[in-house]
């Protein structure tokens, strides 16, 4: 089955349906304070689903070493280690993606075109040097 391309935008746009239909962008949009909240609330998540990923690394790395102990190749115990992670790798990088949209969203920031804006700043950096 060949996957159509999906741009950003259509992620973003999804994501934000899913929100309203579960009923978890609900807060008083009149009040700074409720914004304030929903601000840190999603930048707490956000950075404990980061942290995540990092002890998701720190599995990897585990028991990459454990293998490397038991005699295997260290490439071979990487990549196998890499398997065992996968999922689960997948799901916080997913959780990260999610809080991204949901703050690109919030903002009205278009999180491609934001992405191209910055890679672009990085070439034209690299060019003045």
């Amino acid at each position: 089955m060949q996957r159509k391309e999906i741009r950003m935008k259509d992620t973003q746009e999804h994501y934000q349906r899913f929100q309203e239909e579960m009923g978890f962008d609900q807060f008083d949009r009149t009040s700074y304070k409720e914004h304030k909240m929903f601000l840190l609330y999603i930048h707490m998540l956000l950075t404990t689903e980061v942290a995540e990923i990092a002890e998701e690394f720190r599995h990897l790395f585990k028991q990459t070493e454990t293998s490397i102990r038991e005699g295997k190749d260290e490439l071979e115990a990487f990549e196998e280690s890499k398997k065992i992670i996968n999922e689960s790798l997948g799901k916080e990088l997913a959780d990260c993606l999610a809080y991204l949209c949901k703050l690109s969203n919030y903002f009205d920031y278009n999180l491609e075109d934001e992405l191209y804006k910055k890679l672009n700043e990085i070439k034209e950096e690299r060019r003045q040097t």
